[in-house]
């Protein structure tokens, strides 16, 4: 895109302004496809309200200049805190007033304008959620569904927070009972959390069957692990489904990848990881019941049959989401969903399939239609890049503005970006 002296203008030389904020002269991909021609974007009130093959006036002017414009990127599973350093109160406050907010920006300066967080503390993700919402802090649309809920001893409880008791008791639920299940998924949704999390760790035994030593490139001594035990699985979906919320399950391997499916879930957070894919009958039972798959390529594309796995799932038409997994301590916020991005290509996904598995088919999963789409009536969440995404993935990189809820928030053509 050739730089613009005047790249934002007041157009009321030319007429009285209708809109708030018109991006001009921009190829669209819209959240599932490519749009033929280029177009005006209007957006009014936070919302776009016109997408036009003919010229629109408004108050502020982006010249995309025959760029691309395109929904903002979604990450549907991220962990904001960092759970190495947050070990008590005193630490939990020194991370949200000195890390979170440079953490928060990261998402936006790489393109990324609604992130959902998947086992961040309750208290503190809600309470972050809140201050982005009234504008008292700023960053990307947060989502959040409060603590991941595991059986008793599970993952992460005793994996990722084993050394660290005061933070396994706010990331971690731990449940051991049918009751205790539906009460702590029905106080998260009185908290008005915006989905469920469980997390059946996907290779090992029920309580009372075998011993499972779960191995992962970050613990190779191995950790002893419990899954969740299906009745308490269906229950707390179940529970979930009463109160209006989707409930996703993180899972490695196809046992609980289906035990999960049968038990009603809506989603697989990773999917299959640890081992081919080889039931196919799986594949189709998630046609069926119309599962979004999140294979989280960033963390577990050290297992070698995550990209093959995807592979399958995708080309059998399943429902394919972007989410990074990203979390503090390793790469960087944002740049972590565009590396998820280009991994997912690289697994043998279509450039246009993952632009909308970060966009359209993101807002699916996060249960929120008014995102992750280019139309009249959707919020005015865009980004203006400087060449075709659809061509090269890489592209996203190439970033030349972020709009968030209809405000100009990054604008890299200033900066000679």
């Amino acid at each position: 895109m050739r730089q613009e002296s005047e790249a934002i203008a007041d157009a009321g030389a030319h007429g009285p302004a209708a809109y708030d904020l018109v991006i001009r002269r921009a190829h669209v991909f819209d959240g599932h496809q490519a749009l033929a021609g280029e177009y005006d974007i209007a957006v009014a009130g936070g919302e776009i309200v016109s997408v036009s093959a003919e010229p629109l006036r408004g108050t502020q002017v982006v010249d995309a200049a025959g760029g691309w414009v395109m929904p903002g990127l979604i990450d549907t599973h991220v962990h904001l805190y960092d759970v190495r350093a947050v070990t008590g109160p005193d630490s939990m406050r020194a991370f949200e007033d000195s890390e979170l907010p440079g953490k928060l920006a990261l998402f936006l300066d790489h393109g990324v304008t609604t992130v959902k967080s998947v086992g961040d503390p309750t208290d503190g993700i809600l309470d972050t959620r809140s201050k982005i919402a009234g504008g008292a802090l700023a960053g990307p649309r947060l989502l959040a569904t409060g603590c991941g809920i595991t059986g008793r001893d599970g993952h992460p409880a005793t994996t990722v927070f084993g050394d660290n008791p005061w933070a396994r008791r706010r990331f971690t639920g731990e449940v051991g009972s049918v009751r205790q299940i539906r009460d702590l998924v029905h106080h998260l949704a009185d908290r008005e959390v915006d989905g469920i999390k469980l997390l059946s760790e996907g290779a090992c035994a029920h309580s009372g069957g075998p011993t499972y030593l779960w191995r992962n490139p970050a613990f190779p001594d191995g950790v002893e692990l419990v899954r969740l035990p299906a009745d308490l699985l269906r229950a707390g979906i179940e529970t979930g489904h009463e109160r209006g919320l989707q409930v996703t399950v993180h899972t490695t391997q196809q046992a609980a990848a289906r035990e999960a499916i049968e038990a009603g879930a809506d989603g697989l957070e990773h999917g299959v990881t640890i081992e081919p894919l080889t039931d196919h009958s799986l594949i189709d039972l998630m046609l069926e019941h119309g599962i979004t798959y999140t294979p989280t390529l960033w963390i577990d594309d050290a297992h070698p049959d995550a990209r093959g796995n995807l592979k399958k799932v995708a080309e059998a038409g399943v429902h394919i989401a972007l989410g990074s997994d990203t979390f503090s301590g390793r790469g960087l916020f944002g740049a972590n969903t565009l590396e998820e991005a280009a991994l997912m290509v690289a697994a043998g996904m279509t450039p246009a399939r993952v632009l909308a598995a970060g966009t359209g088919v993101a807002s699916r999963q996060c249960v929120r239609p008014d995102l992750g789409t280019v139309a009249p009536g959707k919020r005015a969440d865009l980004l203006v890049l400087n060449a075709d995404p659809t061509a090269d993935i890489g592209n996203i990189r190439d970033l030349a503005a972020v709009i968030l809820n209809g405000e100009l928030t990054v604008d890299h053509r200033r900066l000679g970006l």
